[in-house]
């Protein structure tokens, strides 16, 4: 079997070698070696595990909170309209997103752990800086570095790519979480929730590193990253060929989920209202016991792929990308109006405590200029656009409408903030990073929860401090200061003005350090990322940029 296997996986890339097109065959080979290893079958409903018969029902007053994490991918600062901006100047409202903060507690100045994806998720998942335990960077395929950069035309005044070795990289499954970390589910699951995860994981795939291992009794695994199949008619796109990646991701990615285990099927519909439809099914069931729901959308991460019904709906917008890319966050909005409505139909909505972040901010890469306005910065970078996320927490029963919290909170808060909701015990063999949010989102606490904040990529590494935030690179070599208490766009580096702020901290960056562990992954490569510009603007000289390891 194995024999006629790798054979007709012979037979296929003889066939992609027949392209006479360099770009053709660079990407149909790992896609049909990719859609050859992980089919796709047709697709099965969910059984999510249903409260015994003899479960003992309880009042929902009288039980701990249910738990509701919401985390966007990607989603840029100004997607939203809370804050008067929006997409496409606001014509697309977001009043499911935004209604979380006005009738919860709004986090003006939440930060991301990162400023990529899996190292925000694993220290969401854990209440620590995933340098902690080695998690520095995000875990990509394995070929996904060799096409993209295949694929890159180095264009005027753009900095080259820099390539590592990859003789000691792990396998793109090994990538991960390690499984002595102790999870909010395993801490929830312990005072006897009932846990379930939906859409991205991005921890890991190896042994001991799947949902269902780290405390979920029920996981919906995102499989893969295409919202509806390419040639579907309820899909429209935009952005397919902008780009090295944008292209590897539209050749290589499936339309698939999977449920409790890695094997593939088609999910039914577009992928955010499929994981919504399930999420309500989650809460149906389970609403009559506390339970934990990790709801983690790909939305709005490219690529940019939206229902056609939400397209139709956005006439108003004129730029086919952005209107595309508005009817993306029209079903995320949606998505979470029909959460929020489920608590409420099975009258849970007072003792649940809803919490919505964004993993990050918005990418370059889908040239859109505007995403995370008014700051600085993409998806990458440690400046404002690339750390600052909506920050909501809403808990009816406990926690005043319209609150607002000017403080800096990060995404190790939310796992000590769900501990002492529901009453769980932290882990007491470790240290955690995060605090407990309730005290001063009700008042009872006042100024700083943290003395100092940290973000770290090898050599590209940031710390935010009393309003300061240093940042230092090795490659290009420079440095960045602001005050973020008068510059919070950060227009004006003030090294040469503030050594002694440098200097201070320098010297909290490098304590931090000095605790941290070396990552478990080396980087496959350095990518320059202009700051200022979206990849469509291509390079002018001076631009001012950083290199990302990864």
């Amino acid at each position: 079997m194995k024999i006629i296997k790798w054979s007709a996986l012979s037979l296929l890339i003889l066939v992609a070698v027949g392209y006479t097109q360099q770009e053709a065959l660079i990407l149909t080979v790992p896609s049909m070696i990719e859609h050859f290893k992980n089919p796709v079958a047709e697709h099965r409903e969910i059984q999510w595990s249903a409260p015994a018969a003899s479960t003992q029902v309880v009042a929902a007053s009288e039980r701990p909170p249910n738990i509701v994490l919401i985390i966007a991918d990607d989603l840029g600062w100004n997607d939203i309209t809370l804050n008067g901006g929006g997409v496409d100047g606001g014509s697309m409202p977001t009043p499911n997103i935004n209604e979380l903060a006005q009738n919860g507690v709004n986090f003006t100045q939440g930060y991301t752990a990162d400023g990529t994806c899996a190292p925000s998720r694993a220290a969401i998942m854990t209440g620590r800086y995933g340098t902690r335990f080695g998690f520095e960077s995000t875990p990509v395929p394995d070929a996904m570095s060799k096409v993209v950069s295949a694929l890159a035309k180095k264009r005027e005044f753009e900095p080259e790519v820099i390539f590592n070795s990859e003789n000691d990289r792990l396998p793109f499954e090994e990538l991960g979480m390690p499984s002595s970390e102790k999870t909010i589910a395993e801490i929830l699951k312990d005072k006897g929730y009932q846990t379930g995860h939906i859409g991205k994981w991005h921890l890991g795939r190896g042994e001991g590193m799947l949902p269902q291992d780290q405390g979920f009794d029920d996981a919906l695994l995102m499989a893969s990253g295409l919202y509806l199949d390419p040639d579907d008619p309820n899909s429209v796109a935009a952005q397919r060929d902008s780009n090295g990646y944008n292209k590897f991701i539209w050749s290589i990615m499936q339309h698939a989920a999977s449920f409790n285990g890695l094997e593939r099927f088609k999910p039914n519909g577009y992928i955010t209202d499929y994981y919504t439809d399930e999420a309500v099914k989650f809460i149906e069931i389970n609403k009559d016991r506390p339970f934990y729901l990790n709801l983690a959308h790909w939305a709005p991460h490219n690529p940019l792929q939206a229902l056609k019904a939400d397209y139709d709906s956005l006439p108003q917008i004129k730029d086919h990308t952005e209107r595309v890319y508005a009817a993306m966050i029209k079903s995320l909005d949606r998505s979470v109006g029909r959460v929020t409505q489920a608590l409420k139909d099975n009258g849970i909505e007072d003792n649940t405590m809803v919490i919505f972040v964004s993993d990050n901010g918005g990418t370059n890469f889908i040239n859109l200029p505007d995403i995370n306005q008014p700051y600085r910065g993409w998806k990458i970078t440690f400046f404002e656009g690339g750390i600052r996320t909506p920050f909501f927490v809403k808990w009816p029963a406990k926690l005043a409408a319209g609150t607002v919290v000017k403080d800096p909170v990060h995404h190790t808060d939310i796992f000590p903030t769900i501990a002492a909701a529901s009453g769980a015990q932290l882990p007491t063999d470790r240290k955690l990073d995060g605090v407990n949010l309730i005290p001063h989102a009700q008042g009872e606490t006042h100024g700083p929860l943290h003395k100092a904040l940290f973000w770290r990529h090898d050599h590209y590494q940031a710390v935010l401090s009393d309003g300061w935030k240093l940042q230092v690179t090795k490659r290009p070599g420079k440095s960045w200061l602001f005050n973020l208490n008068d510059d919070p766009t950060e227009q004006t580096n003030l090294v040469a003005q503030h050594p002694e702020k440098v200097a201070a901290l320098t010297a909290l960056l490098a304590q931090h350090n000095s605790e941290q562990m070396d990552a478990r992954w080396q980087s496959i490569l350095e990518v320059p990322v202009n700051l200022d510009k979206t990849d469509a603007m291509g390079w002018a000289q001076g631009d001012e940029f950083i290199y990302y390891p990864n």
